[in-house]
């Protein structure tokens, strides 16, 4: 409910109007605040229902600007135009009344008030964002719409100024489109160079919280004094060279910009390295001074600009072939502002609305001034109007003209220039429907919306320098401070970093490694080294990274140790060396146990294994028994037989042969499985009975964690506040230890006699540890932690990424093992873990995949098997078509004793003990029954056939 609120919008009394325009305040007085809508006399003429035949529209701008030189002929001609068109208002005259506002906040302000005396229904203006801030004011108190077509400043958006609406882009969306651009190049510093007024502050502000977003700042704001000389822009850009960003973010006036980048050529910083990015200012410098001398294009080369893009249309062509010089894309809004208000008026007539004015009751309480302000009229129907004007949706010579519910212009988009040659050259442009794209933004419309970083694309650039490679972004600062590099000074493990007498009074691993990295980098790099600690004990890491944060050093050098929260509060490079928290015990040798034999398998193996000898043995039994005779007799016997050959292929030494073809299949695929488990269980036990086997009781951190005792850690490492803070372990179990000398000392002793159960540290110090204790201590279970160490910056420091870059290097060139090999070259190579037992064992896991086939092949056999014999059985049961001769069986058995009665189960387990042979020969006695019965039948029928007379 926009004009709801319009309704409760803080009116300014008319002392409140008087002390603005003389005293050129901007702001409204604290008083105003809150006030509601003064009540008023309504004026003499009663509402008329046919149209008027003139209205007045009110234009206020700087005439001599570059601006307002191409706005003036864009009114007129909008004006020329919409009273020629017989279709809009329908006969009234649109009469635009002009005011100059002479770049002036006090003439402008005046210039405002004249043009409501003239009892405009709308203004268009002012141009400058310090001047729409005044008058905004002014078309609140006497609900007058103010259309700006040039006042880009964000601010100006807000609820404070419900009459205030922009034809123009809002300079919230190019500060974003800059920020994007930012992103996409890969810098995290800028320096912002700003005309200090409303439109340079509040653009920098929005820029500077777009930029915070992309986890980038603006690393010094440099302010320019409006009108400032070239003496006073010098002495800032000296300032300016002097720092470590080399991108700069130019929000000026486009009057005199250029100054910026004159004064920029004669310091020599528009050279190779520098990244300037003008926003839509110097687009429209350019585009006013067509066509540009080359000295101005000079000034320009390598410069990144941003420029208002507006759609491409025979309408937009049309209009700028009316133009001869002096265009720029204020014009088109300015030609767009006026069709706006004159097609809002003539919606507003078709409503049957009509033009009042009355008199505010408070502007006559100061008639006794010479100031008279009684003269001004508030517009009865402005809301309405104003309403109207923001549900308009049509098409203008700038594009599509629409509001969305801020009262900004629907799809903004720009243009991104690179300054070269002879001029501008389109190199992509910005919505922000789909970020940076080397398309056109309407062309993306009818896609969805896409602003992630991999789609982001733009053409070539050239640099200032004639580079086209993206240059860095930044230098070391030219004022003489070179980078403070804080290093801890231990006491224990002296090869990793330590003080030394000589320059540059460090030494060890890491900083080896840091120089190194160093040198590789494009550029010099001036530094100086401070201890850190008092030399008596280590000191504490959190601490030193909390004094990089400060701001008392640049970086720290050193093990340093990556952690998730450090890095909340620091920048990290690559880790140089792999790191991770161990657990470091006594251990004693292992006994002999007389159940070593036992080791290799775990339950699981050895349950499976034997269960797979039973089961094949008793397939090959089913098997082979109908074949076979040594698998045939005595059940008893047979059972033996069953185990016997079951557990003799375990060492191949089975007297009985197979004789199916389905029992050998069987057999081939169980001698493959038991030649890989006998192999593989004879391997695991002589390494079990030769190798040394060391135990401890401390099996790992969960034992630890459970066994309540003394737990050793290095001094001002980030492993006591890990074991307290992330496996809750009691801090009164921590022992803090100085030196390796302590370490060993407390694990001699142990937990009974004052020391500790076991130490948990970082592995590149047990490596030394273990080293120096002539490897009577092991690590036990698995690392519990896996991180590196790592050269600790500044947040958004650029250093830290080209260190990275460097220490990759290092790391694909071999040097960083050659430092390694250097400093940490140990005498004593120990194995660092002991072999834990139960992992040694072979288990279930290794073997599944053979037991699988086996079984397959077991499962495959069988159902042949019984196949054939049920097929046997249907062919061994008597037809039922032949009485007779079932009768006889039944009656008188078979020659052999075998014969079948009747189908049942008996009979069928009958069929399977069997003889293969003896089923032959049935099957071969009945085929010959079958064959004799059908002879004598055919016989006997043809007998009876020959009787017959």
């Amino acid at each position: 409910m926009l004009f709801m609120m319009i309704k409760g919008v803080a009116m300014v009394k008319a002392m409140g109007v008087a002390l603005l325009c003389v005293s050129v305040l901007w702001s409204v007085p604290h008083k105003c605040a809150g006030k509601s809508v003064l009540s008023r006399n309504s004026s003499s003429s009663p509402p008329l229902l046919q149209r008027p035949s003139s209205v007045n529209v009110g234009a206020l701008f700087t005439y001599d600007s570059f601006i307002g030189r191409a706005a003036k002929p864009a009114f007129k001609a909008a004006m020329d135009d919409v009273n020629a068109d017989q279709t809009v208002l329908n006969g009234t005259k649109l009469n635009i009344v002009f005011q100059d506002s002479n770049c002036s906040g006090f003439i402008g302000t005046m210039g405002a008030l004249q043009l409501m005396e003239t009892q405009v229904v709308s203004a268009i203006g002012p141009q400058s964002s310090g001047i729409a801030h005044m008058i905004s004011y002014v078309a609140n108190e006497l609900h007058v719409p103010l259309l700006s077509f040039a006042a880009t400043d964000p601010t100006l958006s807000s609820l404070q100024y419900p009459y205030f609406l922009r034809t123009t882009q809002n300079d919230y969306f190019q500060m974003h489109a800059i920020t994007d651009f930012i992103s996409y190049s890969g810098w995290r510093q800028v320096i912002a160079i700003y005309v200090d007024d409303e439109y340079g502050r509040n653009g920098v502000s929005v820029l500077s919280d777009a930029l915070a977003k992309k986890r980038s700042k603006i690393s010094y704001k440099a302010a320019i004094t409006p009108g400032a000389d070239s003496t006073s822009i010098e002495s800032l850009l000296v300032s300016v060279n002097l720092m470590a960003s080399r991108v700069y973010v130019v929000h000026v006036n486009p009057d005199s910009g250029l100054n910026v980048f004159s004064v920029a050529k004669s310091l020599g910083m528009m050279g190779n390295g520098y990244i300037w990015i003008a926003t839509d200012w110097l687009p429209t410098a350019i585009d006013s001074m067509e066509p540009v001398d080359s000295e101005t294009m000079d000034l320009l080369q390598g410069v990144v600009a941003f420029r208002h893009y507006t759609t491409e249309s025979t309408m937009k062509r049309q209009f700028r072939e009316r133009w001869r010089n002096g265009f720029n894309s204020y014009a088109l809004y300015a030609y767009d502002s006026v069709w706006l208000i004159a097609r809002a008026l003539d919606v507003f007539f078709k409503e049957n609305s009509t033009i009042t004015f009355s008199n505010d009751s408070s502007l006559h309480q100061t008639s006794d001034s010479s100031i008279q302000l009684s003269a001004l009229s508030v517009f009865n129907e402005g809301e309405k109007l104003l309403k109207i004007i923001l549900g308009m949706n049509h098409t203008g010579v700038s594009g599509q003209i629409q509001f969305d519910s801020e009262r900004n212009r629907l799809n903004p988009a720009y243009e991104v220039l690179n300054i070269e040659g002879t001029g501008p050259r389109r190199v992509g442009y910005w919505s922000n429907h789909s970020g940076l794209s080397v398309v056109t933004p309407e062309t993306l419309y009818s896609k969805p919306p896409n602003t992630s970083a991999a789609n982001q694309r733009l053409h070539g650039i050239i640099w200032p320098g004639e580079v086209t490679k993206p240059p860095r972004g930044w230098v070391f600062p030219n004022n003489g401070k070179p980078l403070k590099i804080a290093v801890p000074n231990r006491v224990s493990y002296k090869d990793y970093v330590s003080k030394d007498k000589n320059p540059p009074g460090v030494r060890g691993f890491c900083i080896d490694v840091f120089e190194a990295a160093i040198e590789l980098l494009p550029y010099p790099v001036p530094r100086n080294y401070i201890l850190y600690g008092d030399g008596k004990k280590n000191p504490s890491y959190n601490n030193l990274i909390n004094e990089v944060v400060a701001d008392n050093f640049d970086v720290a050098v050193g093990d340093i140790t990556i952690t998730t929260n450090r890095t909340r509060f620091v920048d990290f490079t690559q880790p140089f060396i792999e790191s991770g928290l161990v657990v470091v015990a006594p251990v004693k040798v292992a006994k002999s146990s007389p159940w070593s034999f036992l080791k290799p398998f775990t339950v699981e193996m050895w349950a499976v294994t034997g269960a797979f000898f039973l089961l094949v043995g008793a397939i090959v039994w089913i098997l082979e028994h109908r074949f076979n005779h040594e698998f045939r007799g005595p059940p008893k016997r047979q059972l033996i037989t069953i185990f016997w050959f079951s557990f003799s292929t375990m060492f191949f030494s089975h007297r009985e042969n197979t004789v199916s073809s389905l029992g050998r299949l069987v057999l081939i695929i169980w001698l493959f499985v038991v030649l890989i488990i006998n192999s593989s269980y004879t391997a695991s036990l002589t390494s079990i009975l030769t190798v040394q086997q060391l135990t401890s009781r401390i099996e790992g951190i969960d034992s630890l964690i459970q066994s309540k005792e003394p737990i050793g850690v290095q001094d001002g490492t980030f492993a006591r506040n890990y074991l307290v803070n992330e496996l809750n372990i009691s801090p009164d179990r921590i022992v803090p230890l100085r030196d390796e000398e302590h370490y060993l000392s407390a694990l001699q002793l142990g937990s009974k006699a004052g020391g500790v159960a076991a130490i948990v540290d970082e592995l590149p110090y047990i490596e030394v540890l273990l080293t120096n204790s002539n490897c009577k201590y092991r690590t036990v279970g698995q690392e519990f932690t896996r991180t590196g160490w790592g050269f600790a910056f500044q947040r958004d420091s650029p250093l830290a990424v080209d260190m990275s870059t460097a220490i990759l290097q290092l790391s694909e060139e071999g040097e960083l093992e050659k430092i390694h090999r250097k400093w940490l070259n140990y005498k004593h190579e120990c194995s660092m873990q002991i072999s834990d037992s139960e992992n040694s064992q072979l288990s279930l896991k290794s073997f599944w995949g053979l037991f699988l086939i086996c079984g397959i092949t077991c499962f495959v056999a069988l159902t042949v098997f019984f196949w054939r014999v049920f097929w046997q059985y249907q062919r061994l049961l008597p037809d039922s078509g032949d009485d007779e001769e079932r009768a006889c069986e039944m009656s008188e058995p078979s020659r052999s004793g075998r014969g079948l009665r009747a189908p049942s189960f008996k009979e069928l387990i009958k069929v399977v003990d069997t003889k293969e042979a003896e089923i032959k020969e049935m099957l071969k006695q009945k085929s010959s029954k079958k064959l004799k019965s059908s002879q004598s039948g055919a016989g006997s029928s043809h007998s009876q056939r020959s009787d017959i007379p």
